[in-house]
């Protein structure tokens, strides 16, 4: 079985929005941060930078989300979430995978770390209006590229539309505005039923801890 490591708006969303997504069962272990669960000692035997999501599936250990949900698709999804391998429409995939990562989610995460993530004196304020102009220049050019379809390859989700989705979702709760077709397509996604089922199953436990 799937146990997911993590916390429940953090990047472990896109993990476990897929989980639900496939439809199988999986278990969810709160990482409470206020705590210092990251920094203990069978956690970072997990992953040592302490970061999180992390997942374990029997004997498999992985960090990074976009990996997971990738080998998740691959495992779980009977051949849905990931186009076929080799195929001009996977090709287009891997480059949606790379660009919502080294793209658009770095800027986000750039605000994050010089508001929060980083210890005090590692924090700059000049950073934040950097971020502020490449996240821009990202989700204009994400604009552009996305199609008319309702999902980024066409009629039918994959990985990649779980991690657009909840990169624009961050940008949102970090009060960034988005041009009108991304605005409309995170909404569409953001009102997936699987979406919200994560949302409950994850802040019940975290909220019982």
């Amino acid at each position: 079985m799937v146990t997911l490591y993590g916390t429940p708006k953090s990047r472990a969303l896109r993990v476990s929005w897929l989980l639900e997504e496939l439809a199988i069962d999986w278990q969810f272990n709160f990482i409470n941060f206020s705590k210092g669960d990251n920094r203990s000692e069978s956690f970072l035997a997990l992953n040592p930078s302490g970061k999180i999501p992390v997942i374990t599936d029997d004997d498999l250990l992985m960090t990074e989300s976009a990996a997971i949900c990738s080998y998740l698709a691959e495992r779980y999804g009977q051949g849905k979430f990931l186009p076929e391998a080799g195929t001009h429409v996977s090709a287009q995939h891997h480059q949606w995978i790379s660009f919502i990562i080294t793209e658009l989610e770095q800027p986000l995460w750039t605000m994050g770390k010089h508001r929060f993530a980083l210890p005090e004196a590692q924090r700059q304020e000049v950073m934040l209006s950097v971020a502020q102009w490449e996240f821009d220049k990202a989700a204009a050019l994400a604009e552009a590229m996305l199609p008319d379809s309702p999902f980024v390859l066409g009629d039918e989700i994959s990985v990649a539309d779980i991690l657009l989705a909840h990169t624009l979702i961050w940008a949102t709760m970090f009060k960034q505005s988005l041009p009108p077709k991304l605005t409309a397509y995170r909404d569409r996604l953001q009102a997936r039923p699987a979406l919200a089922q994560a949302l409950q199953k994850t802040e019940a436990i975290a909220a019982a801890n």
